[in-house]
């Protein structure tokens, strides 16, 4: 059985879905490589083209960017409950997701100056020696490992859920937004889990693999690897915004 993992987007019932054994072509770990390059370059190509719209003053970028976050989510429902459509909408969800940081990492830009690259560099930092730690097995997505990432991840999804849903009645939940020291140690939890969401992730695709999974799962694999990796580097530009607010 594939092992559980903590991305709601990558799931056990996901390669059941999708056939144990394609007809065809199957499931590689290069092919899902090569397509998850495809769908990052795409991403930047969105991010960029949202910066620099946000960077000419145009009005109203920060609204198409929340239209391009709402976008994006719809398109992840659809790809998470039809593996079959990755191969067509994962670039589109990409571009937009990619429109959407782009935008948001502007934002932050103004206020905290090299705040994006400083974010940029410690995802790609952490993605890297991850991958180098569950290559060497280091790191093994154990069941119990699986288990504990997958029960904090939906914990801190249901948070977040708490604090959108009371923001609307002026409520704020203490503490997940602040600069306090327990803010900051709050994002720092939320980093570390949102970064073994990676291990879990890499096991799930090198598993589709070895069990022959359908050639669109490529594309299913590619856009798991880039909901964690948005995800990470969201938290990361969140705590360092909360660490250079205190200076």
């Amino acid at each position: 059985m594939i092992g559980r993992s903590g991305n709601p987007t990558l799931k056990d019932s996901t390669f059941k879905r999708a056939g144990q054994q394609a007809l065809g072509d199957t499931m590689t770990i290069e092919g899902t490589v090569n397509k998850s390059f495809i769908t990052l370059a795409i991403l930047l190509g969105g991010a960029f083209a949202a910066w620099s719209m946000y960077e000419d003053g145009r009005a109203g970028i920060m609204g198409y960017a929340v239209g391009a976050a709402i976008a994006g989510f719809v398109l992840a429902l659809i790809i998470s409950f039809k593996s079959t459509t990755a191969p067509f909408l994962v670039p589109i969800y990409a571009a937009v997701e990619g429109f959407f940081l782009g935008a948001l990492s502007a934002n932050y830009e103004s206020l905290y100056d090299g705040i994006t690259l400083q974010a940029a560099l410690l995802t790609m930092s952490v993605f890297l020696a991850l991958l180098f730690a569950y290559k060497t097995r280091i790191i093994q997505a154990t069941k119990n490992f699986r288990m504990g990432v997958f029960a904090a991840t939906a914990g801190i999804m249901l948070m977040y859920l708490l604090s959108m849903v009371l923001g609307f009645f002026g409520i704020t939940v203490p503490y997940l937004h602040d600069n306090s020291l327990l803010g900051i140690g709050i994002s720092v939890v939320i980093v570390i889990v949102a970064a073994l969401n990676l291990v879990l992730d890499f096991d799930f695709i090198e598993r589709g693999a070895e069990q022959g999974a359908p050639k669109h799962m490529e594309w299913y694999g590619a856009f798991g690897l880039l909901v964690t990796l948005v995800w990470l580097y969201i938290e990361m530009l969140r705590l360092l915004s909360k660490i250079m607010s205190r200076d």
